[in-house]
């Protein structure tokens, strides 16, 4: 039986994963070495465990009754590992992290610095992208989440309200009429974060409901960072992070448009598997983290 406990765990990450390939990624191993321990495990039950198509997998009735006891010892397991080497003076593992790329350009990197000096048997394995990474899938232990959250089995923890400045250089507000109102901006050059629906959500001085502005991008980027060189360069406006622009609006690089409108805060959020294997890890991570993105997206 001992030989067949590592194929178990091959295959409740297959399961959770959805395919071979992204279950390979999240165990490190290669597609082949993923369907050889599928297949071992299914030679020595005499039985087939998933459906096999070129689109997807299903589990078997026989797979659907092993599942759960795979994922109860890979689960019993981590528990175990975590328990003492999390807690432990001097913890050891691995996490892999999955955050919006624009806080490389705040003092995030800085804190993750002082985490990993703080641990220095841990190894952290990041990944800075605006788009949203399926945890499961992609093998993350926690991912950094901004906005509104889809409706899922992950653990979360609200962390900060993130500010949004609707901005564009001095010079091309200028080369324009003032807006009195949100729908004023429709005929100015709006650039759009790709990942975002193409509207502005503006509240009036005073109101609390939201103008909804849809608008026909005049460019569209997947990063932040560069909708700010974009603004920067006169391209146009953008919704962009508070955090992000501070320095530019003190500097008279940049100006705030719609004085006395603001845009709605968005949450900022940790969000971990139910079961992962590095939770106290990952814990210790969050809770380092929580003061440290407070203190960076307060006004």
């Amino acid at each position: 039986m001992v030989d067949h406990l590592r194929s178990l765990a091959v295959f409740a990450k297959v399961v959770d994963c959805g395919s071979f390939r992204a279950a390979a990624r999240a165990l490190a191993l290669s597609p082949s070495v993923v369907s050889h321990h599928i297949g071992e495990l299914e030679r020595h039950l005499s039985l087939p465990l998933l459906y096999r198509s070129t689109r997807r997998l299903a589990l078997t009735p026989d797979g659907q009754k092993l599942v759960t006891a795979a994922r109860e010892m890979v689960e019993a397991a981590a528990r175990g590992l975590d328990a003492v080497s999390g807690q432990s003076e001097s913890p050891t593992g691995t996490l892999r992290v999955t955050a919006p790329a624009f806080l490389t350009e705040t003092t995030f990197c800085r804190d993750l610095a002082a985490f990993s000096k703080l641990l220095p048997k841990v190894q952290l394995m990041m990944s800075f992208t605006e788009l949203p990474r399926e945890l499961l899938r992609d093998g993350f232990d926690l991912a950094l989440r901004i906005g509104k959250l889809d409706d899922s089995t992950h653990k979360t923890r609200k962390l900060a309200e993130m500010r949004r400045l609707l901005v564009c250089t001095p010079g091309y507000r200028k080369a324009r009429h003032a807006p009195k109102t949100a729908r004023d901006l429709r005929t100015w050059d709006i650039i759009q974060l790709s990942p975002r629906p193409a509207a502005l959500s503006l509240v009036p001085p005073g109101k609390r409901a939201a103008t909804i502005v849809e608008f026909e991008p005049r460019i569209s980027v997947d990063s932040a960072a560069a909708m700010r060189g974009l603004v920067l360069a006169g391209a146009g406006i953008a919704a962009l992070p508070e955090v992000l622009v501070r320095r530019d609006l003190a500097q008279g690089h940049l100006v705030e448009l719609l004085a006395g409108w603001h845009i709605p805060a968005m949450g900022v959020y940790a969000m971990w598997p139910s079961n992962t294997q590095r939770a106290t890890l990952t814990l210790r991570l969050v809770d380092f983290l929580a003061e440290r993105l407070a203190a960076l997206f307060a006004p």
